[in-house]
């Protein structure tokens, strides 16, 4: 038995080759892959050459402007398999899948096998790579997978006709609305679809699929569901420059979404079971998502035109589901029915009202932010107020805490500075005033100050009002691939790269250390609407200070450091693969420090700097003598300075650092999958870094013990280095960036 896989080309070539290798990895099935698409991309025959012979490849080809509809269609007609199966070009399977399928279709004798999906943001090798423990903590889990239990355990003894019901659980109760109603992981039997005449109707778009889904619905016979399979629905990490079918933005979306429907209902009886739950389906939808439209929507096409189309849709669904539905819901049927958008707009207000109140007695946050923007941000601004913020108020430190100084010395009692910092034990120079993080008073600085100062992103909710300026100082020259230059984003918010784009528009000002990084930073922020301020790093300004050295001595007097030892800083940064949860990460020290204080004690000490991100208190236990752990002292570059060697990985600790001219290695033990993997590099490490890469302690151990030779062979480097990422530092940045922003 042959299975005819259909692969409707939609652009974005690097999403196909992860859906071709995982079809040539199907293990005990005679698979046909028809890909339907345009041969124009020099790209896309590269990877048709390469996979023609592995998976039995023939391409069918269609402009890349055609809709998936008629590229679905022309993989039918021709195909010639015993079966059927669609798959997206930017989604995968895993090996087993399709034999899992087939096994199960001949097995049980079947017209349709349904198997298990889930949504991922990753591409295969991350997938793969991260594993299900992991991809569960992400929960990336597709939730419609979760409904499919519930109605494998279901008991149909009782339904006159129980292979129509279980077909119709299984491909349009167990999925979440109308727009999730999908051909996708089902294997299909192809006389089925030949014998009653399926096509996708390719008058439509984004939405084709649930006619086609119905059509298998009325016409199949029996049906199952194979827990063993997994089709990977890859959505899109970037939906600025390369969105997914369902991420653009198109406002006839709408229309087509409505005509669907309709056309949906039109194929079935009115007290058909079908009807009964695409029915079910708009009214949630109604009073869920469209509800909202009406509330929030700027555009008064939802409570116009729109709203007419829904109060016309809601005359005709079916009485008795109504009984279904809660008492919010049937009010908006009812009220449609009537056309009442006053009395609609009255109901929909306070249900919203309801869930807010829920959401703030779960969350104290939330009611801080419904003050910032009900009440605080239509108060006026002042126009003296500075607000400062690093790490996420954990930290007094970075170049926020270096234009403040400046600002406070140079410019005394000229502004009001506030300070984010959540330890409330905190003690500032100055008279700057301390908020914690998301609390009311926090909201309330937000809405109101005038200028503010910040080394990472703003809150979401944050909105910039006209008249205020925004200085990101950012937090590092790039080493790791950022934003936008970020092939995966694997530990952060999915919407990540969405989120990265509203927010860098409220930027007026963005400092970068050297031109390296302003370069990097407007690509991969596409930083183009604000001012890049190339001055160097106000953070560095105190590595330039003229008494650095007793600085230097009273910090180590402050901390306890032995004054005759010499100091090794190791400062790893965090992983994207190893984390708890969301915001919640974990750290494993590598290093051997029992080793290395038997080998290196008696001369040195070490410092540990762990990234603000890694949530685990490092383990000294039995060389506390020896093992400093520094990770919770505000200002790195302060620890900088009694640094005698630092130690780190992918950190932008070193481009810091080199303003010192100190002896640097790198600690690289995981660089492969660091690199290839996970994030990335801007610049080649084995060829650049002013330092040798090492792969385990016992190396470490012996750079250190050859420190003369080392730094010998790696001198001319340095100097190369230090020009390329240095060079504008010079102890001035702070006023520089005072110059230019406060004028």
């Amino acid at each position: 038995m042959k299975i005819s896989v259909i692969v409707p080309y939609e652009g974005y070539y690097q999403y196909l080759k992860d859906c071709l290798e995982s079809l040539s990895e199907q293990e005990n099935v005679e698979i046909e892959t028809l890909l339907v698409g345009s041969q124009d991309d020099q790209k896309f025959q590269q990877l048709v050459d390469t996979y023609k012979d592995k998976i039995s490849l023939n391409v069918i080809p269609c402009s890349i402007e055609e809709g998936v509809a008629k590229k679905r269609n022309l993989g039918l007609e021709n195909a010639t398999g015993d079966y059927i199966y669609f798959i997206d070009s930017d989604d995968y399977i895993m090996p087993q899948t399709l034999s899992c399928l087939l096994q199960d279709a001949m097995q049980k004798d079947l017209d349709l096998v349904v198997g298990r999906r889930w949504i991922t943001w990753f591409k295969k090798q991350v997938f793969e790579t991260m594993g299900d423990e992991k991809n569960e903590e992400l929960n990336l889990k597709d939730k419609d997978d979760d409904r499919n239990h519930k109605f494998l355990e279901k008991d149909y003894s009782d339904i006159d006709d129980s292979d129509e019901q279980r077909r119709i659980d299984l491909l349009i109760r167990a999925k979440k609305g109308i727009r999730n109603i999908s051909v996708l992981n089902i294997l299909i039997k192809r006389s089925l679809i030949e014998e009653n005449h399926l096509r996708f109707n390719e008058g439509f778009i984004y939405y084709s699929d649930l006619p086609f889904v119905e059509g298998l619905v009325m016409y199949g016979h029996k049906i199952d569901f194979n827990d063993k399979t997994l089709y990977a629905k890859r959505k899109h990490n970037d939906p600025i420059n390369t969105p997914a079918l369902s991420q653009i933005k198109d406002e006839t979306k709408f229309d087509e979404f409505i005509n669907v429907y309709k056309y949906a209902i039109s194929l079935v009886d009115k007290e058909s079971r079908i009807r009964y739950y695409l029915d079910s389906k708009m009214i949630k939808y109604y009073s869920n998502f469209f509800a909202k439209k009406i509330r929030r929507s700027k555009d008064d096409f939802w409570r116009d035109e729109r709203f007419d189309q829904m109060s016309i849709l809601m005359q005709d669904v079916r009485d008795d589901l109504l009984k279904n539905m809660s008492h919010y819901q049937r009010k908006m049927v009812k009220l449609a029915r009537n056309h009442d958008l006053q009395q609609t707009q009255k109901v929909i207000a306070k249900h919203l009202a309801k869930n807010k109140m829920k959401k703030i007695l779960k969350n104290k946050n939330e009611i801080n932010k419904y003050l910032y923007r009900h009440k605080y941000i239509n108060e006026p601004i002042e126009e003296n107020w500075i607000m400062f913020e690093t790490f996420m108020g954990k930290s007094y430190a970075d170049s926020p805490k270096y234009i403040y100084e400046y600002l406070a010395k140079n410019y005394p009692g000229k502004y009001k500075f506030i300070w984010v910092l959540n330890d409330s034990k905190e003690k500032l120079p100055y008279e700057g005033i301390i908020v914690k993080r998301f609390t009311k008073k926090y909201a309330y600085y937000l809405a109101k100050s005038k200028y503010f100062v910040f080394n990472i992103r703003q809150p979401l909710w944050f909105r910039k009002r006209e008249g205020q300026i925004f200085l990101e100082t950012w937090h590092g020259t790039p080493l790791k691939r950022l934003a936008f230059d970020q092939e995966e984003v694997t530990a952060a918010s999915p919407t990540y790269k969405s989120q990265f784009y509203r927010q860098k528009q409220e930027w007026d000002y963005l400092i970068a250390a050297n031109k390296f990084s302003s370069d990097i930073f407007k690509s991969c922020f596409m930083y183009t609407n604000g001012t890049m301020l190339e001055i160097g790093y106000p953070r560095n300004d105190l590595l330039y200070a003229p008494n650095k050295d007793q600085i230097a001595l009273d910090l180590k007097k402050k901390l306890h450091i032995p004054l005759d030892k010499k100091t090794i800083l190791y400062a790893p940064t965090w992983r994207d693969d190893e984390y708890y949860g969301k915001g919640q990460y974990k750290f494993k020290l590598k290093l051997d420090l029992e080793m290395m204080k038997e080998e290196l004690g008696d001369e040195y000490v070490i410092l540990l700097r762990t990234h603000h991100y890694i949530a685990d208190a490092l383990d000294v236990t039995g060389v506390e003598d020896f093992a400093y752990n520094l990770s919770k002292y505000d200002d790195i570059t302060e620890i900088y300075l009694i640094s005698d060697i630092c130690i780190t990985d992918y950190s932008s600790v070193f481009f810091d650092y080199a303003n010192l001219k100190r002896p640097m290695l790198f600690y690289t033990y995981d660089i492969d999958k660091y690199r290839d993997v996970l994030r990335g590099f801007y610049i080649d490490m084995e060829k650049e870094l002013p330092g040798p890469l090492v792969y385990s302690t016992k190396e470490v151990i012996d750079q250190i013990k050859h420190l003369d030779e080392m730094n010998q062979k790696y001198a001319q480097r340095y100097e190369v280095f230090y020009d390329k990422f240095c060079s504008i530092d010079d102890g001035n940045a702070s006023q520089r960036a005072v110059e230019a922003v406060f004028k």
